[in-house]
């Protein structure tokens, strides 16, 4: 027969336990280091398979694509064909920037749906919205257009299994009459259906904390771009580690911010060659963040 104290502590162990998983899950996630492949524009122009398979040596476990277009479709690359150098090279495309169009301004849908059909056959979980055009979000009121046009997407994202998310730069954060379009982005759209992701680098560089973000909209934040600022010139990047950004702080609160996936992004200023870079970038992560 167990003793009611052996009763009491297997109950103990097995409760701790289980309130453990989630947090042991959620480290096993942060592990899963990912690439902006923006970073490397100018190589993935010459020759798509080569880059891909050093993102892999680097480090790297996932990326997150830009550039589609129905004409050219990924650097003269299918989804298809860029699915397949992926597996290859045991990388997942969990997100991507889309250019939907017109959409965020007419509504037209058709660059929207091509899109989504690309991330698709990618098996992509995230379609990123990465841009507004200036002339579209000039006062709270293009905000607000924007804001119900994400939710529209949302729903269509929805219906084929993926989430949509909104990344930000630093023109979100200027004020209207008191207000921030990023504050109207939030608000007017629903916690549940429309995520964003973060660009702290942005996010800092326009006078603004990620930590009071994630405290003020919790769970909201489900991807991030993870780039650093140089400590000379804060108009340009550096290598995660080498700048001024304080990202120990910041990944201390990632469950708070319901961060399940990050990019390292580096849009100039590479220190190195820009494959020396993301080496260098991913090492500072895997050694000092997670």
């Amino acid at each position: 027969m167990i003793s009611r104290r052996a009763f009491m502590i297997n109950s103990t162990l097995a409760t701790v336990g289980i309130l453990a998983m989630p947090a042991m899950a959620f480290n096993s996630q942060k592990r899963d280091i990912g690439l902006q492949l923006y970073t490397l524009r100018n190589e993935l122009s010459k020759d798509v398979k080569t880059v891909l398979e050093k993102v892999s040596k680097a480090g790297f476990t996932s990326v997150e694509t830009y550039g589609f277009s129905t004409k050219d479709q990924f650097w003269g690359v299918t989804p298809t064909e860029l699915k397949k150098m992926l597996d290859a090279n045991g990388l997942k495309a969990v997100s991507g920037h889309y250019n939907s169009g017109s959409f965020l301004v007419d509504g037209d849908l058709s660059e929207l749906k091509a899109s989504i059909e690309a991330a698709k056959i990618l098996k992509s979980r995230y379609l990123t919205i990465p841009w507004v055009d200036e002339p579209f979000r000039r006062n709270l009121q293009d905000y607000k257009i924007i804001a119900s046009r994400l939710s529209q997407a949302a729903v269509l994202c929805r219906e084929s299994d993926l989430q949509l998310v909104y990344h930000n730069h630093d023109f979100e954060f200027q004020k209207h009459n008191g207000i921030t379009g990023y504050e109207i982005l939030l608000s007017e759209t629903d916690k549940n259906s429309v995520y964003f992701e973060l660009d702290l680098y942005w996010v800092i560089h326009s006078g603004n904390d990620p930590l009071k973000l994630f405290r003020e909209n919790p769970g909201r934040f489900k991807l991030w771009h993870v780039k650093d600022m140089d400590k000379n010139n804060p108009t340009l990047n550096t290598e995660v580690g080498n700048g001024s950004i304080d990202f120990k702080a910041i990944f201390e609160e990632a469950s708070l911010s319901g961060m399940k996936y990050y990019f390292v992004e580096q849009e100039n200023n590479f220190a190195l060659d820009s494959f020396q870079s993301i080496k260098s970038s991913c090492d500072f992560i895997s050694k000092n963040l997670i």
